[in-house]
Formats: C-alpha cells, structure tokens, sequence
C-alpha cells in the first residue's frame, strides 16, 4: 500500500513539475496549429530547442542577461516558423509535415555535431545559466517543502510557478484569440480553406501567423524545460517529443483551450506512476524478474500509454474536454 501512495505522490509531481508545463506549452502550440487552424506540424520540438537554447547560449557564450536570451530565443523561433511556412504553407498539409519534422531533427544534429561545439558545446550542451532566474525566487531555494504530499525545492517551486503563470497567460490569449474574428477565420480555414479564400481572405497571411504564434508558445515551452533542468542538452529535444505532445493534445481535446493543459498533467502523471509502482512491485517481488525487468519499465510505461490512448480514439476521439466535430478536419 506505502508503494502505491509513494507512486501516486511522485505522479502528481511529475504532472505539476516543469516537464508537465513543457509538454502544455508545446501542445498549446500545436492546438493553435492543428487544433485551430489544421496545420500539420510535426517538428514543434525544434521551436523548443531554439528557445532552450536561446536562454544558454545568449547567457553561457555571449554574457547576455537572462531575459535578453528570452527575447533570443522567441525572435530564434518566430524566424525559423517564417522559413518553414514561407514555402510550404501554400502547399497541401502533408507537406508542412514533412518539411517540420525533417527541419527538427536536423537541427537537433546540427547543434549537436563537432562544427557547432564552439557555440552549442556539442553533445554535453551548455548549463550553469539559470542562476539569475532561480535567484529572483522570493523565498530560500535550498530549503525543501512539502506541498499536497510531495517534497519541492525552492528551485523547482520557482520554475513550476512561473512556468504555471506562462501556461495561464498562454491559454488566456488562445481564449481572447479564438473568440476574435481572428480566431474564426482559422476556424473556418480548418474547415474549408477554399470557401474562406473566396470570401476574400488572405490564407495564407492567416495560416503564417498561427504557425508563429504556435512556435512562440513552443520556444517558451523550451525554456522553462532548460531553466528546470539547468541544462540545454541538443538530446533533450528529440522528435519523440512532439508526438507526446501531440498525445496531450489528443488525450485533452483538440480545440480547446484547456485540452493540452489537462491532457500534459495526465499524461505526466501516467508516465510516472506507472514507471514507479511498476518498479516497486518488481523489487518487492510482486512481478517476477522472468516476466518483466527494471530495464523494461522505461519501454513499458509508453506501451501502456498507447493502448490508453487507442481505448480513447475507439470510445472517445475528441478527448477529455473535445467536441467530435472539432476533429474531424480536412487536411489540405
């Protein structure tokens, strides 16, 4: 019984820390993208990496203060969202994808290979760049405290309560956006983009726009992971990521506001309870080493999120909080 509270307390951390506001921040990103508007972006976690990496690079190689490195890491991602969308967005969804996903991985080699070790420090990245930030915490970051159960450092009560604030904010302007004009002509353009360009307006212009507002929320997804971690690591950002966060997104709802929220501290708290009462029922000798080992549990959590989440697609394929018509989207 103790293992199973222990498991439930470390799940709810996991769900309330900062890779729990990473992963919202990101699927937030892709609502406004896919969700809203019916871009087809795999590559979110490359928007993360330059907003990671904008903070520890303007701070560790340049001597930046830290809230010029925020401002890098937002103008890193504004710009790639401008590159990516300027040749395809004109094109089918299918292309958008391809083009992200590929764009994220290389750049994730790119930071991590020998020619960009000046700058990135290769694969061991870059850390000691938070400092500033931790220091502005209005309370004592080395003491620990004890909050529904669960132990916190100053440090990661800091993160975890600026990243939350981000999250609020983030979700209060996809609000105010959609309920804008705005906001109903990517709607509309999610459904029929061709009725909407005869009606006058500029698709195009609009998909751009949501592409950089969703990168936006995906370079602060990226920070707060680099803050927390007191890292910037290019194998932290792998692709794998993306589709988590697309997972999120699918577990909360498409199309609504606080779907990726919900959905990220669901999953994150899946993902941990089931890694930590997995492992203690091994050790305790509840499930044989024969039939299941510590070093199968990393593998097993994910399998067992997947068949959560076919279960979902079968009985409820708009999520938690999701409308089925919000799914069902054209993609062009």
């Amino acid at each position: 019984m103790s293992d199973l509270v222990d498991a439930l307390l470390i799940g709810v951390k996991s769900g309330l820390g900062f890779q729990a506001i990473f992963f919202a921040l990101l699927a937030i990103g892709i609502n406004v993208h896919f969700g809203y508007t019916g871009l087809l972006n795999f590559g979110q976690i490359a928007f993360a990496m330059l907003g990671g990496f904008g903070i520890a690079i303007s701070v560790s190689q340049w001597g930046l203060p830290f809230w010029v490195g925020v401002l890098v890491g937002i103008a890193a991602a504004v710009v790639l969202a401008l590159l990516l969308g300027l040749p395809t967005l004109r094109l089918r969804a299918d292309y958008l994808a391809i083009v992200t996903i590929a764009t994220a991985e290389g750049l994730r080699l790119l930071f991590r290979s020998v020619s960009a070790t000046p700058v990135t420090n290769g694969t061991r990245g870059l850390s000691a760049f938070n400092q500033s930030f931790i220091a502005l915490a209005p309370w004592d970051t080395q003491t620990r405290y004890r909050i529904l159960g669960t132990s916190w450092s100053g440090g990661e009560l800091w993160v975890a309560l600026v990243g939350w604030v981000i999250v609020a904010l983030a979700c209060l302007l996809v609000w105010a956006l959609m309920r804008s004009p705005w906001g109903r002509v990517l709607k509309a353009i999610r459904e029929d983009e061709d009725a909407v360009r005869a009606l006058g307006k500029n698709v195009y212009n609009y998909k751009m726009q949501a592409l950089v507002l969703g990168a936006v929320f995906g370079a602060l997804g990226g920070m707060v992971y680099a803050v927390g971690t007191g890292s910037a690591i290019p194998d932290q950002y792998q692709n794998a990521n993306t589709f988590l966060a697309y997972a999120a997104l699918i577990l909360g709802g498409a199309a609504r506001v606080l779907g990726p929220v919900v959905g990220s501290i669901i999953l994150l708290f899946i993902l941990q309870f089931a890694d930590t009462f997995l492992r203690a029922l091994i050790s305790n000798g509840v499930i044989p080493d024969a039939l299941l080992s510590s070093t199968d549990v990393a593998q097993i959590r994910f399998v067992l999120v997947g068949i959560g989440l076919m279960l979902l697609l079968v009985f409820r394929p708009q999520g938690i909080f999701g409308d089925r018509r919000e799914v069902m989207l054209d993609a062009r």
